[in-house]
């Protein structure tokens, strides 16, 4: 039996630094999560997951409404801390804080958290969502640091270049065999 999880990555957000949790989806990205919606259209859903913060449920909301299926928050799905709220990084630090995260999971930045932390925290909830859904069709409300690390989890090629590649919104379903990833595939359309 084949378990599907749509890791849906939330869609445009302008960034506020301190606002991680609370910052919502722009106009434009307001109008794609509507086009999320569109595109799992035929894909017959169990649940609907999601990070807690505000810009992944509203990319996720559209789709729940018109399911009719409640949106789940976990924290534990939140982004990656990659710093505190209250510290400011240049664009090149943090560019080069993330490459270096992927190089190596241990490494995080002072208070912040590393790629093997992130696992630590999300990973259960993954296990739990394929525990409980077998054979069935599960959407992920999600970030791209995240969704990148929980791909990399099971996949190790998974690094900073998809982390680039990526668009907001984006949609990758990966398929398992109870725990064991099968593949990964893209089917967000820009």
């Amino acid at each position: 039996m084949v378990t599907k999880i749509y890791l849906v990555r939330h869609a445009e957000s302008p960034y506020k630094n301190g606002y991680e949790k609370s910052r919502g989806l722009s106009k434009l990205g307001m109008e794609a999560a509507e086009k999320v919606a569109t595109v799992l259209c035929d894909v017959e859903l169990d649940a609907i997951y999601s990070s807690d913060y505000a810009r992944a449920i509203q990319t996720v909301k559209p789709l729940s409404v018109t399911r009719q299926l409640e949106v789940n928050e976990f924290s534990e799905l939140r982004e990656r801390l990659l710093k505190p709220e209250s510290i400011e990084l240049s664009y090149d630090d943090f560019i080069n804080a993330i490459k270096h995260s992927f190089r190596d999971g241990s490494f995080s930045l002072n208070g912040g958290e590393s790629v093997n932390d992130v696992h630590e925290r999300a990973i259960p909830i993954i296990d739990m969502i394929l525990k409980k859904h077998i054979g069935k069709n599960i959407v992920i409300g999600t970030h791209g640091n995240i969704m990148t690390m929980i791909m990399k989890y099971y996949d190790e090629s998974y690094g900073y270049e998809f982390w680039e590649s990526t668009s907001m919104p984006d949609i990758y379903v990966m398929s398992f065999n109870k725990k064991s990833l099968m593949n990964i595939e893209r089917i967000w359309q820009t």
